[in-house]
């Protein structure tokens, strides 16, 4: 008796969670009507001009064209959220590439930034070996950077010459290596 409600316990989540499926059967899909050859035309060759004769023949797909791919679903994406007021009003005013431009300096970080811009500058023409190619490219790249901190400097735009002075002192670091 065990034995026998021990099987149909073990048999009966085996019987409930079988699949089952439905068989339905698809319509039938009408069948289009034949295809009536057309007459055959009334003129004759001579009278159609020399490139109507030829018909180019395309050339077959390669065996790999031959297999049709299912297609994709579409991707669905989200919408991107509403800018605020404040963000909105932002974007007509003059935001400079490189950041938006402080409205009030701080003299400490004004007095850094231009430390950091002379010492970075300091530390790139200490440099007394031969530069290769790649090289040569990153320390002009450190040049503009400094070049753009300076300008920054001048449209009263600390944060952004801190940043580029930053990114200069960051390069200077991999130039020294």
């Amino acid at each position: 008796m065990k034995l026998t409600a021990r099987s149909a316990a073990w048999l009966l989540p085996l019987l409930l969670t079988a699949c089952f499926h439905k068989t339905s059967k698809q319509p039938v899909q009408p069948i289009a009507p034949p295809i009536e050859a057309p007459a055959k035309p009334t003129t004759t060759s001579a009278e159609l001009p020399p490139s109507a004769l030829t018909i180019p023949i395309p050339p077959p797909p390669p065996d790999d064209a031959q297999v049709i791919k299912p297609a994709k679903p579409p991707v669905k994406r989200k919408k991107p959220a509403p800018k605020p007021a404040q963000q909105a009003s932002n974007e007509n005013t003059g935001v400079s590439a490189i950041g938006q431009l402080s409205s009030g300096d701080a003299p400490d970080l004004r007095r850094q930034t231009v430390e950091s811009i002379a010492a970075t500058e300091r530390g790139l023409n200490g440099i007394g070996r031969k530069l290769n190619d790649q090289e040569q490219k990153t320390a002009a790249q450190i040049k503009e950077f400094l070049k753009q901190a300076r300008q920054a400097l001048a449209a009263s735009d600390v944060d952004g010459a801190s940043t580029l002075a930053a990114k200069a002192k960051v390069l200077l670091g991999e130039l020294a290596r």
